[in-house]
């Protein structure tokens, strides 16, 4: 791209963000239309959180973050990465600490609903490896698949958030969360994880053996079960293929 058009992309897109004086009416409306329109987007993508704060405050919300990041890829499903970011920074919405880590689930589940299915690991796949290969072996988890951890029971936040849930305060001291997010046949959904099933499917993702992830989960859980949270994940797909 030659280095003029750059240049003059960089500032339209300055002047659209208000980072400039505007002095046109016509670019002034363009840009209210361009920030409502990625609001409306990121309703879109954090419904758990519009849901969570109102309408006018995720707006207001949207609308900030819109201001400091524009998209800078064509598919809008793919706009809103550091949303969850902004909003742990956003000092309006100080007094709502779990918030953040409900943009991070929101995000989640948005990223493993457009990640590709493809075919999972099966039991009998794993059938045929010598016990000893197989402890050594190491595992891809299944496309969109995210441990989300956080110190708020942000999967009774979430079930609480739902159309039709009862109107029931959640306790927000109760307890910690680990959840799995993953794709789905037909959409994105989470499981709860215990402490140790969180470490051993984190110690997958980063390429450890079954052995050395299985060893990492006992390290924080001494009741962690490797088979059945291994036979558990299996069932549920959460693996892709063996490495």
């Amino acid at each position: 791209m030659p280095t003029a058009l750059r240049e003059w992309q960089a500032a339209f897109a300055a002047r659209l963000c208000g980072e400039a004086e505007a002095g046109d009416r016509r670019l002034a409306i363009h840009r209210h239309h361009i920030a409502s329109s990625l609001a409306k987007v990121l309703a879109a993508t954090f419904p758990t959180v519009q849901t969570l704060v109102g309408g006018d405050f995720f707006r207001r919300l949207a609308q900030a973050y819109v201001a400091r990041d524009l998209p800078v890829q064509p598919v809008l499903a793919e706009y809103g990465a550091g949303f969850p970011g902004f909003v742990a920074t956003w000092a309006p919405a100080d007094g709502l600490p779990y918030l953040a880590d409900m943009a991070r689930l929101d995000w989640a589940l948005n990223a493993a609903f457009y990640s590709p299915r493809g075919p999972a690991l099966a039991a009998a796949d794993l059938a045929v490896l010598p016990p000893e290969r197989l402890a050594a072996s190491s595992l891809l988890l299944a496309p969109g698949a995210a441990v989300i951890r956080s110190r708020y029971p942000i999967d009774l936040i979430w079930a609480a958030s739902q159309p039709g849930a009862p109107d029931e305060k959640v306790d927000l001291g109760l307890r910690a969360a680990s959840l799995l997010v993953m794709r789905r046949p037909d959409d994105a959904g989470f499981m709860v994880l215990s402490e140790g099933e969180a470490v051993f499917i984190e110690g997958v993702g980063e390429g450890l053996s079954l052995e050395a992830a299985a060893g990492a989960a006992f390290a924080v859980d001494g009741v962690f079960e490797l088979t059945r949270s291994f036979g558990r994940l299996l069932v549920c797909e959460v693996f892709a293929a063996v490495r």
